[in-house]
């Protein structure tokens, strides 16, 4: 792999929070990446919500492939400008592992319910779960990941939790909030590869459902576009009986503008900022983007599916039914930890001792355990 000079290179890497004999065949931050395969957390995001539930569809996306989608994207987009992919590929399969069940409605309800005891949020809980929930080694909590990694799974963090982990880590993942620098370029990708490819899959996973059609899809401007020039190469995919074919093509043509965006406008960005380093490339302000035109129609599309999709009063219902379970669960465990595993019982913490319980569920496992707790069932 031959690395721009503004690349993370893991032989420069800032290292581990416990120092550890180098792999003899893998870099670090292949050494990361495989830990994130093999731990808990991943395998849990097979059956973690990304919009529709577990139960709803077997089709539908994961958490688990949404992350793969991601470090997909990611690579190739990295390949292109001389990044470090293997930094890009295990933050792109780490940045969930924090995400509750029953996806965003799960992590709302369970910031309510932390609202006295520090909040929640999902990106502080991917990092707590690589530092310190994980437990496979006799020496460390966590999985003991590089700071690059680290950083890059750190996507955003509020002023207080940035100071709380500033304090504990003077100098680490945390610092940029604090002094409004920027992560690596391998995380900036990562950051856009996310919004990439969950808009494009979340398209799909919408017109399978039926909540929303290629007709509606047609005032967005960066969907239509792509459609019409789908119709007019194949006249064939306006046929009736063609409209998972039409989708799908209009979709590949979507994604490959939004790569291609990127891949041009960084380069202008990093050509005009000329960092020689990636610390250079951290203080030169956000360097992978997309241009203005792709900002303004990603913009768009997502203003779409918001109006359209997430907040679709099926969507809606089935939500407000999950966040119930996360509140009663929080509840019920609060009031008897006993119910909750010996280790998470015993922790003095309990509030916090109970998110990380919840957040660490699958969808059913939570659906299960509300039934057990509650005699009620408010999902399948």
């Amino acid at each position: 792999m031959t690395l721009a000079p503004y690349a993370c290179d893991p032989a420069r890497s800032r290292g581990r929070r416990h120092a550890e004999v180098p792999a003899p065949t893998r870099t670090e931050f292949q050494r990361d990446r495989d830990r994130i395969v093999h731990s808990t957390a991943f395998r849990r995001l097979v059956y973690k919500t990304q919009v529709f539930l577990n139960h709803e569809g077997d089709l539908f996306r994961t958490r688990l492939t949404h992350s793969l989608e991601v470090a997909q994207l990611g690579r190739s987009i990295a390949r292109s400008l001389g990044l470090n992919e293997d930094l890009v590929e295990a933050v792109a399969l780490a940045h969930d592992l924090g995400h509750t069940p029953f996806g965003h409605a799960g992590q709302d309800a369970l910031n309510a319910c932390m609202a006295g005891h520090g909040g929640f949020e999902h990106n502080l809980q991917s990092l707590r779960v690589v530092d310190q929930l994980e437990e496979r080694y006799p020496a460390y909590d966590g999985l003991n990941l590089s700071f690059e990694t680290r950083e890059g799974i750190l996507k955003h963090c509020s002023r207080a939790n940035a100071e709380k982990l500033e304090a504990a880590e003077p100098g680490g993942v945390a610092r940029r909030f604090l002094d409004r620098s920027e992560p690596s370029l391998e995380a900036q990708l990562c950051n856009l590869a996310d919004e990439i490819a969950y808009n494009a899959h979340d398209i799909d996973d919408g017109v399978r459902s039926g909540l929303i059609t290629l007709a509606q899809l047609e005032a967005v401007e960066l969907f239509e576009r792509h459609r019409l020039e789908a119709l007019a190469q194949h006249p064939g995919l306006g046929e009736a009986g063609q409209g998972r074919r039409l989708l799908y093509e209009t979709i590949r043509r979507m994604l490959s503008a939004q790569v291609y965006d990127v891949i041009a406008a960084t380069r202008a960005a990093l050509a005009t900022a000329a960092p020689d380093s990636a610390d250079a490339a951290r203080r030169a302000g956000p360097l992978v983007l997309f241009s203005e035109a792709m900002r303004e129609q990603s913009g768009a599309l997502k203003r779409f599916l918001f109006a359209n999709l997430y907040r679709h009063p099926q969507v809606v219902q089935t939500t407000d039914q999950a966040r119930a379970v996360v509140r009663e669960l929080f509840d019920a465990y609060c009031a008897d930890p006993a119910q909750m595993p010996a280790g998470f019982a015993a922790r003095a913490d309990t509030p916090r001792a109970v998110a990380d319980y919840i957040a660490g569920m699958t969808d059913r496992f939570a659906a299960r355990e509300h039934e057990r707790l509650s005699g009620r069932r408010l999902l399948p």
